[in-house]
């Protein structure tokens, strides 16, 4: 049913919970809530579906954003919304928007980027520590640069903190040494169907 309705994500290979909703009401408090996907449904659309157009008085749409790491992986280290819509030309056009981050408290945005998560690895051994980022992440986001005469997509992505490469893991069971070019660590992600 879920496929459906194209309410669906990925991972790129950790079990990431996530949760995408877009609406024209969402408030902060709706992030806090027990019953966040409640309140998903009922002010919004699930990633997958079609934004009605704005009801009268409504300036820009809210997306309600939740995640939750992998028991088994690394915790989060931010949720982004990803925009993408055609411009006058019709060329395509994308900005990413950090929504969300683990170690709030700090980390900050500075010029526009937020500062990296940090690096727990221990590459020799392919193990990492769970000490940066956060176990779950929920915001609500407003488009600060929305344009009503123009049609977007936006969807949710969620990066984990770094933990080690699959090459990493070899290269410690193995007890061989790669080449320096060879990744060693990776961050998952996952993807919410567009909005």
């Amino acid at each position: 049913d879920a496929m459906k309705r194209r309410e669906a994500y990925g991972t790129s290979g950790s079990r990431i919970t996530l949760r995408f909703f877009g609406g024209w009401d969402f408030d902060a408090s709706d992030a806090k809530s027990r019953f966040l996907a409640e309140a998903g449904y009922e002010k919004g659309v699930p990633m997958g579906g079609d934004l009605k157009a704005a009801p009268a008085g409504a300036k820009a749409p809210s997306f309600l954003v939740a995640a939750i790491k992998d028991a088994r992986s690394g915790n989060l280290d931010r949720i982004q919304v990803v925009k993408g819509w055609l411009d006058k030309s019709g060329k395509g056009q994308e900005k990413v928007y950090d929504v969300a981050w683990g170690d709030a408290d700090r980390r900050k945005v500075v010029k526009g980027k937020l500062a990296p998560v940090g690096n727990t690895v221990d590459v020799a051994n392919a193990t990492w520590k769970n000490t940066i980022g956060d176990p779950e992440l929920a915001t609500v986001w407003t488009d600060p640069d929305f344009d009503p005469s123009v049609r977007a997509f936006y969807y949710a992505r969620v990066v984990e903190i770094p933990t080690p490469r699959w090459t990493a893991y070899d290269a410690a069971r193995f007890g061989i040494k790669l080449p320096p070019e060879v990744p060693m660590t990776v961050q998952e992600r996952a993807w919410a169907s567009p909005i």
